[in-house]
């Protein structure tokens, strides 16, 4: 099982309270993540990534074991306690501005 944490406004969006526990086939990576989260709750589709081109959205940041995943290719495998569901990936909504 996947431990997902989702920022407040994908949270309400999804009409979730807590973190998301995802079972993923095959290798776990950021691609079946995703794959995974949209396919269970499609009212996200679009909001992590391009719908089209899948890539991550510029204000969107993918993290693990107290490290920056943002641009890790999509299909390299994400960290073994994350596999294991001992840590959960965290997808933040970046700051901006000045």
């Amino acid at each position: 099982m996947i431990r997902i944490v989702l920022p407040a406004h994908l949270r309400t969006l999804a009409r979730l309270d807590g973190e998301v526990g995802l079972s993923v086939d095959g290798e776990v990576t950021q691609r079946s993540v995703l794959d995974a989260l949209e396919a269970r709750y499609p009212m996200l589709r679009g909001t992590i990534r391009d719908r089209s081109s899948q890539e991550r959205r510029a204000f969107v940041r993918f993290f693990a074991c107290e490290q920056d995943l943002s641009h890790e290719p999509p299909d390299a495998p994400l960290p073994a306690p994350v596999a294991t569901g001992a840590e959960p990936f965290l997808i933040v909504g970046a700051m901006a501005g000045g």
